[in-house]
């Protein structure tokens, strides 16, 4: 009782704003309260969007994978204002030899796009990967400026948590055992093979207007100009499309810890409810939640970010804070969002999102 206007709300999408399928779901006090799904998850065969149907959600993969960094640091294996040289010596060229981990989850590196050529084969290949990570150098003296890092930033969280867990999983594994597989729900970071497509929900992009509307006139041609550095984070090396696949949907054993995440709106919400609710699920401490929930430290600029070109935007830790701008609850909030533009099968809620 108490959230029929999240039912209401969750009708109305399909009513009268062309929603074609979808799921939302929330915990509250560690219990769930709305678990919702309806509509089609394929527009081309009508088929519908089941219980256990599950979609790509970009950038709300971005907060699955602080998730790791920060059971990471629960278990005293990574100090947030650490130098990441500490964790992986090759990361020190170039000028990089200062950045924090505060600094490079923060998008405050200026590693916002890779200047060699990267593709699908590359990024399969984690230590050629992580080579070329290690050779990139800051668009910018790192500390100094904000960027959205719309890509780069899930790769460089992967080589580090590689090099802090004793086991060197990859972040895709490590979620899928120490997160997924414990709260007994499907959320892949790492699509597996065995997944069959009758599970995945396809996507059609938005239309021009639709992109215009849901993202701005000045940001969505901003997205559009091949020098910009938007352009640059999302549209090239390797580009947000690497997580398609013609025959199987989505890309299978493929991590893109920025935006591949594939999940249920439900694993999704579960996982922060576990965060808002003391962690004990996944061995959080009260020290790693506090310093989650804390005021994002803004670069010596300030938090005009250089890609999104907006004041409205704070990372922290590997999270976004809620903002005046980006509101998703409280100052002490924290979470990730993913695109709110109209698909075939739309990303589970605009924000992934939890409220201390």
């Amino acid at each position: 009782m108490g959230f029929e206007g999240v039912r209401a709300a969750f009708a109305e999408n399909f009513r009268r704003r062309r929603e074609l399928g979808g799921a939302c779901c929330a915990y509250a006090g560690g219990e769930k309260v709305v678990d919702l799904w309806g509509g089609m998850r394929n527009r081309a065969t009508g088929e519908p969007w089941e219980r256990d149907t599950m979609v790509v959600v970009h950038s709300a993969t971005k907060g699955l994978a602080a998730m790791t960094l920060a059971i990471a640091h629960s278990r005293g294996w990574l100090d947030y204002e650490e130098r990441v040289r500490a964790y992986w010596p090759e990361f020190a060229q170039h000028g990089k030899e200062k950045i924090t981990v505060r600094q490079l989850l923060a998008h405050q590196a200026g590693l916002f796009a890779i200047r060699e050529r990267v593709n699908r084969d590359t990024v399969a290949d984690l230590d050629r990967l992580a080579a070329v990570l290690a050779r990139q150098k800051p668009r910018w003296k790192p500390g100094t400026r904000q960027a959205y890092h719309g890509l780069t930033l899930g790769f460089y969280e992967g080589e580090l948590l590689r090099r802090i867990d004793p086991e060197h999983r990859s972040l895709g594994r490590f979620f899928d055992e120490e997160i997924a597989a414990r709260l007994g729900e499907d959320v892949f970071l790492r699509l597996p093979e065995a997944i069959p497509n009758s599970r995945l929900a396809t996507l059609a992009p938005p239309g021009l207007i639709e992109v215009f509307r849901g993202f701005g006139l000045r940001f969505a041609l901003l997205g559009m100009y091949p020098r910009s550095n938007i352009h640059r984070a999302l549209s090239v090396n390797p580009g947000t499309g690497i997580y398609l696949d013609p025959q199987r949907i989505y890309a299978r054993e493929l991590e893109v810890p920025s935006g591949n995440g594939v999940g249920t709106a439900r694993g999704i919400a579960h996982a922060y409810g576990v965060f808002a609710h003391g962690g004990r699920e996944l061995g959080l401490r009260r020290e790693t939640l506090d310093l989650l929930a804390a005021p994002a430290t803004p670069p010596a600029r300030g938090f005009f970010d250089e890609c999104m070109k907006t004041s409205g935007v704070q990372f922290s830790l590997g999270f976004m804070k809620s903002t005046a701008e980006w509101r998703f609850g409280s100052a002490a909030s924290f979470g990730s969002p993913a695109p709110a533009a109209r698909s075939a099968s739309p990303i589970p809620p605009p924000a992934s999102a939890m409220d201390m």
